[in-house]
């Protein structure tokens, strides 16, 4: 596939704004990683206070997910985003304040992260729901990987800029970065121009309960999906355990350090890069029989924190793992657009996301008491292996390995919509 046709999404109007309000929100969230991480251990050099702030985001995400999959299959997804980016303007712009007054409290950040994981509970589901509506099935994998891409590309200038501003000028100024693009995105999304959701009688009636119930047996109803959302449940957990909570800690305790940290990142986001130049060009037959094996590779940063924590080694392992995470990425959000019906994509996205994101806060919690009681780089060894050994046993279930993608040219169809 030449270049041209790899980026044809981009010539669709809708899409490209929407590409553009993705790309502006990206460019701050790329740094907050790092910033928040290093606020909440430059007020308390303590992993459980990090972990406390990283499971109230996460907590708060997984209560509401359920309910923000039911409201995005109900009303305009982008009016739903565009609430979301300004509740996220103002969560994040407090936290910016705090931060960059010397006020901030770690309460403080835990009541603002948790108001801006419930807000994100909303926004996610909506924004699964929108890229089949804009695109054909036979461009969605590529329009996935160009939103990856600039996605990646922003977060290799994103984290290593982070660590510089930690070390230079305190971790609000990113912060404060991350919020003003939220609410430039704003207007963006509202050139999207998504058809409004229209109802039959019977489907207007139904309750929230009824609507949930049709979101859960779609979701059942493929054991690939329900195989893989129920492994990431314990993947996840470990990602943000052993990497959100013990990598800083490690990182600080170590010659690598705040900015060797933030490299180490930016090296994950050129891995993704590398796997989203390809993905646009290439076709993946079997998408989730690649994105499982690419998945695995998080377990060699794992390892190099746990056996040889120095800066240089550490960029070459997240890169490795940034282009296995991406290669999963593409593989699973492409399967999830092409083989799940649009009119319940976002409920059982949102599905998806509970049940993958529901051991985080406890993964986080549990690893920041693993942190006191046992050593830092025997449980990182030990995830490392955990996290290899699970992501591969999916790849023996005949639905996850063999899943083909659909190669229909046909223009989406958007059942339940129509022009406002």
């Amino acid at each position: 596939m030449k270049l041209a046709e790899a980026v044809v999404a981009l010539r669709e109007p809708r899409f490209a704004w929407y590409f553009a309000a993705r790309t502006t929100t990206t460019i701050g969230s790329a740094m907050t990683t790092v910033a928040l991480a290093f606020a909440v251990l430059h007020i308390s050099n303590d992993p459980a206070a990090l972990a406390q702030v990283l499971a109230a985001h996460m907590t708060t995400m997984v209560l509401f997910l359920l309910l923000g999959g039911v409201v995005a299959d109900r009303y305009s997804r982008t009016v739903i985003m565009q609430t979301s980016h300004a509740l996220t303007f103002l969560t994040q712009g407090m936290a910016a304040y705090l931060v960059l007054t010397g006020t901030a409290q770690i309460w403080h950040l835990v009541v603002l992260e948790a108001l801006n994981g419930a807000v994100s509970a909303f926004g996610m589901p909506a924004g699964m729901g929108v890229v089949p509506l804009l695109v054909g099935p036979d461009r969605i994998q590529q329009a996935n990987a160009l939103l990856s891409f600039v996605r990646s590309s922003i977060t290799i200038v994103g984290p290593a800029v982070a660590g510089a501003l930690v070390v230079g000028a305190g971790p609000g100024w990113a912060l404060l970065v991350d919020s003003a693009m939220f609410l430039v995105a704003i207007p963006m999304l509202m050139r999207v121009g998504l058809p409004g959701r229209v109802r039959d009688g019977a489907a207007g009636g139904s309750s929230m309960m009824a609507d949930l119930r049709v979101g859960w047996g779609e979701f059942t109803a493929r054991s690939w999906v329900w195989l893989i959302v129920a492994v990431f449940g314990v993947l996840n957990a470990i990602h943000v355990g052993a990497i959100g909570v013990l990598g800083p800690v490690v990182a600080k305790a170590s010659p690598v350090g705040e900015q060797g940290w933030g490299l180490a990142l930016s090296a994950e986001a050129a891995g993704t890069v590398l796997l989203t130049v390809v993905l646009m060009r290439a076709h993946l037959r079997r998408p989730l029989f690649v994105g499982m094996l690419g998945v695995s590779l998080v377990s060699v940063p794992l390892t190099v924190l746990a056996v040889a924590p120095r800066t240089e080694l550490l960029v070459i392992a997240f890169f490795v793992a940034g282009a296995g995470i991406e290669a999963f990425g593409v593989a699973w959000n492409t399967s999830l657009h092409q083989h799940i019906p649009e009119a319940v994509l976002s409920r059982v996205s949102s599905y998806d996301a509970l049940g993958s994101f529901v051991a985080m806060p406890l993964g986080a919690l549990v690893y920041g008491g693993l942190a006191i009681t046992f050593d830092v780089r025997t449980v990182l060894l030990v995830s490392a292996g955990l996290y290899a050994a699970l992501s591969l046993a999916t790849l023996a279930a005949p639905s996850v390995r063999d899943l083909r993608q659909v190669t229909d040219s046909t223009p989406p169809a958007g059942p339940g919509e129509a022009p406002h």
